[in-house]
């Protein structure tokens, strides 16, 4: 498994290893002691999700679930290609209002890991794409929010995305307050 940093602390990109051959590949997507052999430690994963956008340029986010049901996420493509986005939304934080967009695909295999207190965000490259994604937290419909998608100048790639009326109507991160709180390492 490939570890790679990004710009915002604690969000990292993994990328496991593919054995292929004229048949296709396997891969090993997650592996709780190969990551730690790699000194990465993420939390119990409880949930798994699986979501199919028909149309490239849909914009699914930037959303969140708020404490005490927030929730890491470790996400990847199953199909198709997708910019993936993590935006720091804990108050406090030195990066706070940051974001960071990596593409994954199919293709490149990669993964990301969204830790607690970030927004995400995704708009799909191509028709047909697929999102697969473990949480550390169950759903919970109460603690479940969003912030406007085009408020924080993310350059989505798209000038007319398809949205649901949750995201197009959710408030502008400047006049949002986050629930999310940063801490540091005692």
């Amino acid at each position: 498994m490939k570890i790679e940093a990004t710009a915002l602390p604690d969000v990292l990109i993994l990328t496991p290893a593919r054995f292929g051959d004229e048949r296709g590949f396997f891969s090993e997507s997650w592996n709780r002691k190969a990551l730690a052999e790699a000194g990465l430690d993420l939390p119990d994963f409880v949930q798994d999700n699986h979501s199919m956008s028909r149309r490239a340029g849909t914009v699914r986010g930037l959303h969140y679930q708020a404490p005490p049901f927030a929730q890491g996420k470790l996400v990847r493509c199953g199909r198709g290609a997708l910019l993936d986005v993590a935006v720091d939304a804990r108050r406090g934080s030195p990066t706070y209002g940051r974001w960071v967009a990596v593409q994954l695909s199919h293709d490149n295999g990669r993964q990301l890991w969204i830790p607690i207190g970030f927004l995400h965000g995704f708009v799909t490259q191509e028709p047909d794409t697929e999102i697969i994604y473990k949480c550390t937290a169950h759903y919970d419909r109460a603690s479940d929010g969003a912030v406007r998608w085009d408020s924080l100048g993310i350059d989505w790639g798209v000038d007319d995305p398809l949205l649901s009326n949750k995201d197009r109507d959710a408030p502008p991160f400047a006049e949002w307050t986050s629930p999310f709180e940063y801490r540091t390492a005692a």
